[in-house]
């Protein structure tokens, strides 16, 4: 099959994903081989290729976003069979008996494995996944659609639980990428006025598309304050101004998986007020099933922009310059 391979973590600017002949994968128990129609490309996986990430190793396969058809499943499966539609998402596996996996908090389990990251993942014609972890893929979205709910959709959505954002309050939004303006069309559908911080004027634009009430730069202060917020740039500079525009008993949701260093905070001026400070680790299974079957309802309208698999290194330093409204998909041939 094919595949884009990393083979040494850098600078996305070197090219660093070379297009490898692998052998396809045979599916053990309980998983299932997927032949991979598109894969998203999150800023997560820019995180891998850079090396921001710990533990990497080389090669590897990023790729977190996929969608595809079984074509064969292992033993002991019977939650999908041959010819369902499925997404693989970020949370690979389990270890299912520590004391977060037993109390629906498995996102925290200190044994997970995550696609694209410890496991192969979708930047290759064929990948495999636990059956458990293989989320049917409502039939309203095309591939493409479907590609960015599977990590931008997901996160963005567990991002607005933590914020504790409630119907008809005001949200905040920093960074306007792929997560962001998935999560905006969800809260909007909540009846929530959204207030938009964004460096690029593209993306900003795509805000007021979207149905932003107010939309600034990056550290703007809007004009009212705001009962939560969620900071999707990986910038930590961003956390000072964002709790000075939250409301008292406001939350701020840090949605990224790697963040820039966090100035000092000044307490008075930006915690006092019981202001809330909550980060977002990975995703349950149960936050994917949800966000599926919302976005379905809605139903959300993701934009995207196609890179054919090899053109990957070309879609990832895209990414990271902001050079497109959305967010990335590649297309198998």
């Amino acid at each position: 099959m094919k595949a884009m391979v990393l083979t040494k973590t850098g600078n996305v600017s070197g090219n660093r994903l070379e297009l490898h002949d692998r052998a396809t994968p045979e599916p053990g128990p309980g998983h299932a081989l997927v032949k991979i129609h598109v894969c998203g490309v999150c800023r997560t996986d820019l995180h891998v290729v850079e090396g921001e990430l710990p533990g990497i190793l080389c090669p590897l396969i990023p790729g977190h976003q996929a969608v595809g058809t079984v074509v064969q499943v292992g033993s002991q499966v019977s939650e999908v069979k041959e010819g369902d539609r499925v997404g693989i998402a970020w949370l690979q596996d389990t270890c299912r008996q520590c004391e977060f996996c037993t109390s629906g908090r498995e996102n925290l389990c200190v044994r997970a494995t995550f696609t694209g990251y410890q496991i192969d993942g979708g930047y290759a014609e064929y990948a495999v996944v636990p059956t458990r972890f293989a989320y049917p893929i409502p039939p309203i979205f095309s591939n493409d659609e479907a590609a960015p709910l599977l990590c931008a959709g997901i996160i963005g959505y567990r991002a607005l639980r933590l914020s504790g954002i409630k119907p008809g309050q005001r949200l905040g939004l920093y960074g306007f990428g792929a997560s962001a303006h998935i999560a905006i069309q969800i809260a909007r559908h909540w009846g929530c006025q959204v207030y938009v911080s964004s460096l690029k004027p593209e993306h900003q634009e795509l805000a007021r598309q979207l149905g932003a009430v107010w939309v600034g730069g990056a550290t703007e202060m809007p004009p009212d304050k705001l009962h939560g917020s969620i900071i999707f740039a990986p910038a930590g500079e961003l956390v000072p101004p964002a709790l000075q525009a939250l409301d008292r008993g406001g939350t701020l949701a840090l949605a990224g998986i790697h963040m820039s260093p966090i100035p000092s905070l000044n307490y008075d001026r930006d915690v006092f007020g019981e202001r809330v400070i909550r980060s977002v680790t990975a995703n349950t299974r149960q936050d994917g099933l949800d966000l599926l079957r919302e976005a379905a309802a809605i139903p959300i309208k993701p934009h995207t922009v196609r890179f054919p698999l090899e053109e990957v290194n070309r879609a990832l330093q895209e990414l990271k310059a902001g050079s497109f409204q959305g967010a990335a998909v590649l297309t198998m041939q």
